[in-house]
């Protein structure tokens, strides 16, 4: 076998094995053949004719993401940053479509995203943007979907990932937000400081009421042993006038005792003299008895009839429709 038929056989085996080529999942490979499509070759071990076909290239089918960051305004004139994920991918059936029609999809995508975004955030203002970006999402699909069916491309997500106001903006938001919470806060220290005042009355109240109670039954439970006192002394011949006297001495003494047992007192009773519980009880007694005399002489002065007849009268009265006859 000469070097010729060598180089022949050497040279066969070459093309032989550049005829076949896989092809990776969720892949698809375009085969021209002299620069005219001819055909989509899926996953898996493939085959072409050398030299006159070849791969002008491979699709990817499974899904991508694309992150855009926009730059727009809202509708209060507040500048801020937007960063706005696409999940897309590329039809199987459309391969053809996708290669041939669409050069540069990745900035056909974010076009349309800017697009989109920079039509709908000025209709909103600040607060609006975060509560609507899903309502944002939605419209930058919807665009997508219908601009990108045609060259094979199928939206399957979009997500507003971000919202970045300018730095001030931010801050200032902060503020708000924290004076809000500390109105909130302030308002939540009321309730509970006038809850605890208006607790503390009722227990105050609920205690002098307790109070009074006990100094009610304390004054009644004294006026029951003065009954009984003045009772156990008319028995032994002493009259209630002298029985009472004798009782408001013997506190007196009771109270100069309670005195005389407390170290810290400072108090000072004038007069204060021996003579002074004698002279006590003389002056009740004296009282007593000019008590029971006036008592005496005013039931035994004579009855009086009104005159309502004389309208000079100091009797008289208009107004006064009682009975001539009662007593004044």
């Amino acid at each position: 076998m000469g070097p010729f038929t060598i180089a022949i056989l050497f040279f066969g085996i070459i093309l032989l094995l550049s005829s076949f080529f896989t092809v990776k999942q969720q892949t698809a490979a375009v085969i021209e053949r002299f620069g005219k499509f001819q055909s989509i070759r899926n996953s898996g071990l493939q085959l072409k004719i050398p030299i006159i076909d070849r791969i002008a290239g491979k699709v990817n089918l499974r899904i991508q993401q694309l992150d855009v960051i926009i730059e727009t305004q809202t509708k209060d004139n507040v500048f801020i940053k937007m960063k706005v994920s696409v999940q897309f991918k590329v039809i199987q059936e459309h391969v053809y479509e996708a290669f041939y029609k669409l050069e540069y999809p990745h900035d056909q995508i974010t076009a349309y995203v800017f697009d989109v975004v920079r039509a709908e955030v000025p209709k909103l203002i600040l607060d609006d943007v975060f509560v609507r970006k899903d309502d944002i999402a939605i419209a930058v699909k919807r665009e997508l979907n219908e601009a990108m069916m045609a060259y094979g491309y199928d939206i399957i997500n979009t997500l507003v990932t971000d919202i970045d106001p300018d730095i001030q903006v931010k801050n200032a938001m902060n503020r708000i937000n924290a004076a809000e919470r500390e109105k909130t806060a302030a308002m939540y220290e009321s309730e509970a400081q006038r809850i605890r005042i208006v607790a503390k009355a009722k227990a105050e109240a609920e205690s002098k009421k307790l109070q009074g109670q006990g100094i009610a039954d304390q004054r009644r439970e004294i006026a029951r042993g003065l009954v009984e006192s003045v009772d156990v002394l008319n028995k032994v011949g002493i009259n209630s006038q002298e029985a009472s006297a004798l009782i408001v001495i013997t506190q007196h003494y009771d109270t100069l005792q309670a005195i005389g047992a407390d170290t810290n007192s400072n108090l000072i009773l004038l007069p204060n003299s021996p003579q002074a519980a004698s002279d006590m009880l003389n002056s009740m007694v004296t009282s007593f008895a000019a008590t029971n005399i006036m008592g005496e002489q005013m039931k035994g002065q004579s009855k009086r009839i009104k005159n309502t007849n004389d309208h000079t009268s100091t009797d008289y009265n208009p107004s006064d429709t009682s009975n001539p006859t009662e007593e004044i």
